[in-house]
């Protein structure tokens, strides 16, 4: 997650301006075509939202995504026929705080059915947790410390859920009913995982885990767990000395074994973190696209290989 690489305002701006000059003409874009036949044409910004539009639209919506498989959702780049094709969607699911890129097209443009995901549930500040102020987890766009990663938590996932299915009910009232026996089914789904996680993650040799990407502080929070990041919000940033003397003073005393990295960065930085520490690696998923190196199809299969990870990681007897 590399702010570096992220399209500056302006240029955004500039990207909208063109690519809804242009939208007569690029009717069929990337993003979204105005109808598929009598289907609620619904954009997603990134694969998590996908997964809830796709679940809970059922056979009701035709769903694509801004965010492609295997492109680092942060570091998203819009072309015009995207950003012009976001005032032709019938809907728009997405998280504000994620993609800065999509929040400026998304303001600019004027679509009229856009639901923001990070305003159905509550945001926390999980920014201390990498090691203090210069580490803070921030995004631009939002307040200092304010974490969107709430996908990753079961509970939190479920109340954005439940807000999900009742704007389609809004939004497409013929097919309310279906919306609701989806979402319910989903909430049941998102219930399991989360009690799997209670009691798998409930006797464990050790609380804390390290993590190149400070994404998970709802699901440390949510089952009593430590996380600690190793250079906050950018996955590939190279950490400080200070950052490796502390990460060593604290696997030593809380006996952590192993260093997570993810799919969709480079693992240098973990693999240089447990080389120096004398730890192991192992991958814990932040969920944010699904590849052909992800331990599962869809986010509940992926859910359960990260809990397998931690598990392993954490001792859990």
């Amino acid at each position: 997650m590399n702010e570096r690489r992220l399209i500056p305002t302006a240029a955004v701006a500039g990207a909208v301006v063109l690519g809804l000059t242009a939208l007569t003409a690029c009717s069929s874009s990337d993003a979204a075509d105005h109808k598929n036949g009598d289907k609620l044409n619904v954009v997603a910004s990134f694969y998590p939202m996908q997964f809830l539009a796709e679940r809970i639209g059922g056979g009701h919506v035709s769903v694509s995504t801004l965010t492609k498989p295997g492109v680092e959702p942060h570091d998203l780049e819009l072309s015009p026929r995207q950003i012009g094709g976001l005032s032709d969607a019938d809907y728009i699911l997405y998280l504000k705080g994620i993609q800065p890129a999509v929040d400026d097209a998304i303001k600019l443009s004027e679509s009229t059915h856009t639901v923001d995901a990070a305003s159905l549930t509550t945001l926390e500040d999980h920014g201390a947790e990498v090691g203090g102020e210069e580490h803070a987890h921030e995004h631009e766009g939002e307040e200092a410390g304010a974490d969107p990663h709430i996908w990753l938590d079961p509970v939190k996932y479920a109340e954005v859920a439940k807000g999900v299915g009742k704007s389609l009910e809004k939004t497409d009232p013929d097919h309310a009913a279906d919306y609701r026996k989806n979402t319910d089914t989903l909430v049941k789904e998102l219930g399991a995982l989360n009690t799997g996680y209670e009691k798998g993650l409930a006797n464990t040799a050790t609380k804390t885990f390290i993590t190149t990407h400070s994404a998970f502080g709802y699901l440390a929070e949510r089952y009593g767990l430590t996380q600690e990041g190793i250079a906050g919000i950018d996955p590939e940033a190279e950490p400080s000395p200070a950052r490796i003397s502390a990460l060593h003073s604290i696997a030593e005393k809380k006996k952590v074994t192993t260093v997570f990295f993810e799919t969709l960065a480079s693992d240098k930085t973990a693999r240089t973190v447990a080389r120096d520490t004398g730890l192991k690696t192992d991958v814990l998923d932040p969920l944010e696209g699904i590849t052909d190196k992800s331990k599962g199809d869809d986010y509940i299969e992926v859910m359960k290989s990260n809990l397998a990870a931690l598990q392993k990681a954490l001792g859990a007897k």
